[in-house]
C-alpha cells in the first residue's frame, strides 16, 4: 500500500549577511582632467545601464558631474588617497572596491578593459572569489556576456555565475554616456584598508596637442613600411590637418620606430574612431583586432596583397612616401 503524504515547501533561506542587492558599482578610470570622467569611464557607464540597475561610481577624484544614471558617488577617503599616483596602484584601487562591496553588496561590478582596468582586475577577483569576465562586447542579460576570443575572430557567449558579477567592458563597444549639469552627491568611503605592499614613486606622461589615441575621432597609424622614426613626421603632418592622433603597428613599436603609447592592437590600444588611415601596415590579425571596429578604414600599402585590404573601405596600392605627402597638400 502507497500513501502519499503532502508536505509543506522546504524554504531555504540564506542568511543575511549574504544578501545582495540588485545595484552595480562603475569604477572610475584616471582622467587627463581630474573633474571630468575619461571617455572609457563614460563607456562603462552606458554598459552598466544595461542592468536596469542603481549604478554607483567609485571615484579617486571626485568628478563635478556624472550621467543622470549614476545615482551615487563613492570617494576614497583623502587619508587613503594622498596623491593621484598612490590611487592608481593595484592594491589601492583593489581594497576601495572590496570595500565598497562589503559595505553596500553590489550585484555586478564593472570596469573598463584598458590597461589600468587590467592592472587590478584579477587582483579584485581573488579578493572577492569570483571569475572576471574581461573585455565584454555586448551585454545580452544580468548574467550573460559576449566577449571575442582569437583576436576578435570568434565571439564566446560566457554566463557568469558569481556574486558579484565581474566584468571590464570594451570601452569601443560601447556609446559614451552624457554628464549632465548637476553636480552629484559624493559619499565618502571611509577605512579603507591602507596599502603596504607598493609605493607611488612618480610618474612620466608624454604631453602632446593632438587627441588621445583611444579617444580620438581620426587616427593615422603606420607600420614596418615607415622604415625609419623619422618618417612618422609624415603622418604627423597629415594627423595635424584632420585633428586626429597617430598610432603604429606593433612591428613599428618593436622596430624602435615610435614609443609603446602608440601601439594599436591585441596587446596595444583598441581603437574605434570614425576614420582610421593605415600608411605601411601589412595587416596582420594581432592589428585588425584593435582597429577594424573603425567608421571608415583607409589602407596605403604598395603591396596589393596585403592583409589589410581585406578589411579596408578604401584601399590605395601605392608608395607611401609619394602618397602621403600628397595626400597632406589635398586636405
Amino acid at each position: 500500500m502507497i500513501s502519499l503524504l503532502r508536505q509543506q515547501p522546504i524554504l531555504l533561506r540564506r542568511p543575511l549577511t549574504t544578501l545582495r542587492f540588485s545595484s552595480t558599482l562603475v569604477i572610475a578610470e584616471p582622467s587627463s582632467s581630474s573633474s571630468e570622467l575619461s571617455p572609457a569611464t563614460l563607456a562603462a557607464i552606458t554598459a552598466a545601464s544595461c542592468f536596469s540597475h542603481p549604478i554607483s561610481l567609485l571615484a579617486f577624484s571626485p568628478p563635478s558631474a556624472v550621467p543622470s544614471s549614476v545615482s551615487t558617488v563613492l570617494t576614497v577617503d583623502s587619508e587613503n588617497n594622498d596623491n593621484k599616483g598612490t590611487s592608481m596602484l593595484a592594491e589601492t584601487v583593489s581594497n576601495a572596491v572590496v570595500k565598497a562591496n562589503q559595505e553596500h553588496g553590489y550585484s555586478h561590478v564593472v570596469c573598463a578593459g584598458t590597461k589600468f582596468g587590467a592592472n587590478y582586475l584579477g587582483r579584485v577577483g581573488a579578493l572577492l572569489g569570483v571569475s572576471p569576465v574581461s573585455d565584454v562586447v555586448e551585454v545580452i542579460s544580468e548574467d550573460t556576456f559576449l566577449r571575442p576570443l582569437y583576436a576578435g575572430n570568434a565571439l564566446a557567449k560566457v554566463i557568469s555565475n558569481d556574486s558579484p558579477k565581474l566584468i571590464s567592458i570594451r570601452p569601443t563597444s560601447f556609446e559614451k554616456s552624457t554628464p549632465d549639469n548637476t553636480s552629484p552627491t559624493l559619499t565618502p568611503l571611509s577605512q579603507v584598508p591602507s596599502n603596504n605592499l607598493t609605493s607611488w614613486l612618480h610618474e612620466s606622461v608624454s604631453s602632446s596637442e593632438r587627441p588621445d589615441l583611444s579617444s580620438a575621432s581620426v587616427v593615422i597609424s603606420g607600420g614596418r613600411g615607415m622604415k625609419s622614426g623619422e618618417n612618422f613626421a609624415l603622418l604627423e603632418k597629415l594627423a595635424d590637418k584632420l585633428g586626429g592622433a597617430v598610432g603604429a603597428s606593433r612591428a613599428a613599436v618593436d622596430a624602435g620606430f615610435v614609443p609603446n603609447e602608440y601601439q594599436v592592437g591585441q596587446t596595444g590600444k583598441v581603437v574605434a574612431p570614425n576614420l582610421y588611415i593605415a600608411v605601411g601596415i601589412s595587416g596582420a590579425i594581432q592589428h585588425l583586432s584593435g582597429m577594424k571596429d573603425s567608421k571608415t578604414i583607409v589602407a596605403i600599402n604598395k603591396d596589393g596583397e596585403a592583409p589589410i585590404f581585406s578589411v579596408a573601405d578604401y584601399g590605395l596600392v601605392a608608395d607611401l612616401f609619394e602618397a602621403v605627402p600628397e595626400l597632406t597638400e589635398k586636405v
